[in-house]
């Protein structure tokens, strides 16, 4: 049977293209993401016009058992998951804490943190199982630090970290390997950035930081860098690292 990357998260930026990259080394990877199924239809017929394997499902990862109910579906009638992709955002946006309600607030850590402990519950023993695995956790600067009308999504990413921290504690000497991948920067994605700008605003940002100025991160070069780690031997795992365009300034120096 293939070799699975299962994919959560995926939109038709990182999350796809992540996809893409690990089907065309041989992987089936199997594309999840919570709405739009003609796009989800759409990226899964791009890999396999391009000599690859898919599959994809709709996921509502908040939902209780979705994740669970998915992933031994995907173990039992498809391939065994050596590699996970947890790329699902947690961005709700600005807002002042008397607007953040508890909901919103809820719902950040419901996506950010509980559904990755979920998933990791999941197939971290079947990983054990086989002595090997890797869970690749897409996140943002707001893991690294707070910032003004940020409340939902720099407690939820910290969240997520945290946890990265603490499972790749328990499982890197059993074999899976655990790495937490900051995104400092904008991702030229136009389901992702480009629904929070608004399509005039994202191509006026495109257009001057962006295309040939390589200002924003390449969906495609992101997943150069997260099919690489998943291939790192174990003597040398990186456990996390930043990524972002030349041209920004780092997380730590704004």
């Amino acid at each position: 049977m293939q070799p699975v990357c299962l994919v959560i998260g995926a939109g038709a930026g990182i999350g796809s293209n992540v996809a893409r990259r690990f089907a065309s080394e041989g992987y089936h990877a199997v594309l999840c993401r919570r709405t739009d199924e003609e796009g989800l239809k759409k990226s899964v017929t791009s890999i396999e016009r391009e000599g690859g394997s898919a599959s994809g499902f709709l996921l509502n990862a908040v939902e209780p058992d979705s994740i669970e109910d998915r992933i031994a579906d995907v173990e039992a009638n498809i391939g065994p998951i050596e590699v996970v992709v947890y790329n699902l955002g947690a961005q709700i946006g600005n807002r002042a804490l008397t607007d953040t309600t508890y909901k919103a607030f809820e719902r950040g850590w419901r996506m950010a943190t509980f559904g990755l402990f979920r998933v990791a519950t999941s197939v971290c023993p079947l990983m054990v199982k086989r002595g090997k695995g890797t869970i690749l956790v897409t996140s943002a600067t707001a893991a690294m630090r707070g910032n003004k009308e940020q409340h939902s999504h720099a407690a939820a990413m910290g969240g997520r970290r945290m946890l990265c921290q603490s499972l790749n504690a328990e499982f890197s000497g059993k074999g899976i390997h655990v790495v937490h991948i900051l995104i400092d920067g904008s991702v030229d994605a136009p389901d992702t950035l480009g629904k929070m700008l608004g399509p005039e605003a994202f191509q006026k940002l495109r257009e001057e930081r962006g295309l040939e100025h390589d200002g924003l991160l390449l969906p495609a070069k992101i997943a150069e860098t997260y099919f690489h780690l998943a291939q790192q031997h174990r003597s040398a795992w990186t456990h996390e690292l930043d990524l972002r365009a030349f041209s920004d300034l780092p997380w730590w120096n704004h």
